[in-house]
């Protein structure tokens, strides 16, 4: 049966996004064979360029070399003002002119969530959306509060259909994040023990090195509760503290992820959040902003599995190093009480960035003739297997979405009830604390929650 043609069109296609990201994940996906061949991209932008200009501005985006001869051969430039009803007449004719009737589109909304609203209204009463395998995938935010999301989402809905909706986070489509299932539910030596009657905490942490680069625009809008731990980290989260779904539909996982958050709390004493040194100096900053670059908060997940077992979210800018990872620490044996020595707590860490890979710590006797016990780690490291053959998050979401798999991506309740959650840690006013450097924020950590991070 032959494959029906596919036609990808991106809004917001000057921008990095699409350089760094969309462009070598199509073209990744199509050296793989894992799309159609009979492919068209349209990349819409207000700019007046010709088509070679338009990819020679794409590769001065990004250090990475893009194929130029091969989107030549399947890449149309469409001049369009997206805000501008009118237009979108000349973009369905363009779509028509394949001359395939059945052809899946495939719409990718690569712009700000303030353009959202305009844009999916001309697409409605343009008629692009046709179809029930045509999808509209959009990035976050997905709003900024409860209130906005819901604004969104209804809005979206006049429009659409959920099943065409796709909300890509992006961290969900990294190779270690889609591993987290895997390593818990096809293992028995950890799923066994997994939850509260082994486990003595679990932390979730997403550190950056660089500041806000070029984002004051949104970032000061956001902050790092609403830019990271909203999505990123309670994803994290879910992933980590969900029960086993009653299958491994799209549905039933995310079904099992809301229960998380249903389920979540924190505790504000503990609590807090902090601002770099130099942030209100960066460039966009207003001079009074009281904006979030770090995070730390101990929450709670009440359901049966975790209860009483910490979750330590932490994430912030300007940090001592770029990493991303998932630690779970076990609480000691019966047995180790008795042997009056210094004992290491076993750890699993699930790292997830820069490197992917898995590692569990465990104690064991040093060789010789003494009874010393060392730390030792078994660890498993993705990329050094794979050199060169991990595909990119966005090769993976592209692909799922295109086939209509849903799991990567979150279904408007997850967002609901992620939204009610950030908005009582933002009711709370958590302290804000300067910081120069991790070592000030490690010591306020020690003294709150009594641990190491």
């Amino acid at each position: 049966m032959k494959k029906k043609k596919l036609i990808i069109t991106i809004f917001g296609s000057t921008g990095d996004l699409t350089a760094r990201k969309l462009l070598p994940a199509i073209k990744q996906l199509y050296d793989k064979n894992e799309i159609n061949k009979d492919l068209q991209i349209l990349a819409l932008g207000r700019r007046d360029y010709s088509l070679d200009e338009y990819l020679d501005y794409m590769q001065s985006l990004t250090t990475e070399t893009l194929d130029i001869h091969f989107f030549k051969t399947i890449l149309t430039y469409v001049k369009m003002q997206i805000t501008e009803a009118s237009d979108y007449q000349n973009l369905k004719q363009v779509i028509e002119e394949t001359q395939d009737k059945d052809a899946q589109k495939l719409f990718y909304l690569a712009i700000g969530p303030e353009l959202l609203p305009i844009v999916a209204k001309n697409m409605y009463e343009s008629h692009l959306v046709t179809q029930a395998n045509d999808r509209i995938i959009f990035e976050k935010p997905f709003g900024h509060d409860l209130k906005s999301a819901k604004a969104i989402n209804q809005m979206l809905w006049q429009y659409f259909k959920e099943e065409q909706i796709y909300r890509i986070d992006h961290y969900l489509g990294k190779e270690m994040i889609q591993n987290i299932m895997t390593v818990r539910f096809a293992n028995i030596i950890f799923e066994s023990v997994w939850d509260n009657q082994y486990i003595d905490s679990v932390q979730i942490i997403a550190k950056e090195e660089e500041g806000i680069l070029n984002r004051a625009g949104y970032y000061d809008t956001a902050g790092a509760l609403k830019d990271m731990v909203q999505s990123h980290l309670l994803q994290m989260l879910c992933l980590t503290a969900m029960d086993a779904p009653k299958d491994y539909s799209s549905e039933a996982i995310q079904e099992e992820k809301v229960k998380v958050l249903k389920a979540l709390t924190f505790d504000p004493k503990v609590s807090f959040t902090g601002q770099y040194d130099g942030y209100l100096k960066e460039k966009g900053i207003k001079e009074s902003s009281l904006t979030d670059t770090f995070v730390f908060l101990k929450a709670y997940v009440n359901n049966t599995r975790f209860q009483g077992v910490p979750f330590y979210l932490l994430t912030g800018k300007k940090l001592e190093e770029k990493t991303s990872k998932i630690i779970l620490k076990f609480k000691p044996t019966k047995e180790q009480e008795k042997w009056q020595l210094p004992l290491s707590e076993n750890e699993l860490h699930i790292k997830i960035a820069p490197k992917d890979g898995v590692k569990l710590t465990f104690n064991s006797k040093k060789p010789g003739l003494k009874s010393h016990i060392e730390k030792v780690d078994l660890a498993y490291d993705m990329a050094s297997k794979y050199v060169g053959n991990l595909p990119e998050a966005y090769e993976k979401l592209l692909l799922d979405a295109i086939m209509g798999h849903k799991t990567l991506f979150t279904r408007w309740d997850e967002i609901e009830y992620s939204w009610k959650f950030i908005d009582k840690v933002v009711n709370e006013k958590l302290d804000l604390i300067i910081y120069e450097t991790y070592e000030k924020l490690k010591k306020e950590i020690i003294k709150r929650a009594n641990i190491k991070i």
